[in-house]
């Protein structure tokens, strides 16, 4: 059967994310409205700008209703931006959060946009390494007691998971390499 997965379109990187999920044989449905959230499977929340992602998430009425389907175990993925829209808080300025993800983030970890890399990470549960893509990408500063490291980074964690919820610093749309998105395909949730 083919899964129904949301992606979070309201700014950033979805329709790399859309790319790979349909190369896997995803149904892809853009989030933009409360509507759009009925009948998924999975919910990916995209690299881009996570002040941007966050009011726009408020401005459309999004955060709740994606907060309660997060909470209540819907599989997620965040990336860069995802990852800390879905963390507790940043170390940042305050900004809209879902909080559904029980860690602390800091935005911009590794630098400015120049300063961006690539690096083959091992990721806990992945044969060999991953082409890890990070801009401006955040680490984890704090990690809650049910969160589990699946990748670090020079002693940062890039790649976590809390039950059905992955959130990593780099951006797996955006390389050949579909594993992450796979593994998202892969839990049973809702």
């Amino acid at each position: 059967m083919t899964k129904r997965v949301g992606v979070l379109a309201l700014q950033g990187d979805f329709r790399e994310h859309r790319i790979a999920l349909e190369t896997l044989g995803a149904e892809v449905v853009e989030v933009r409205k409360v509507v759009d959230l009925e009948g998924i499977a999975a919910l990916v929340i995209p690299g881009g700008e996570s002040l941007v992602i966050g009011k726009l998430a408020h401005l459309f009425g999004l955060l709740n209703p994606i907060r309660e389907l997060v909470a209540g175990g819907l599989p997620t993925l965040g990336t860069c931006a995802g990852m800390i829209f879905l963390a507790k808080r940043t170390t940042g300025s305050d900004q809209h959060q879902l909080g559904v993800l029980d860690v602390v983030v800091e935005r911009n970890a590794w630098g400015r946009q120049n300063e961006s890399f690539e690096a083959d990470v091992v990721v806990k549960g992945l044969e060999g390494e991953y082409p890890g893509v990070f801009i401006r990408g955040p680490w984890v500063s704090e990690l809650g007691p049910d969160v589990e490291v699946l990748s670090e980074w020079q002693g940062h964690p890039v790649m976590i998971r809390q039950g059905s919820i992955i959130a990593t610093s780099f951006h797996p749309e955006l390389t050949d390499d579909l594993r992450v998105h796979n593994m998202l395909l892969s839990f049973e949730g809702k």
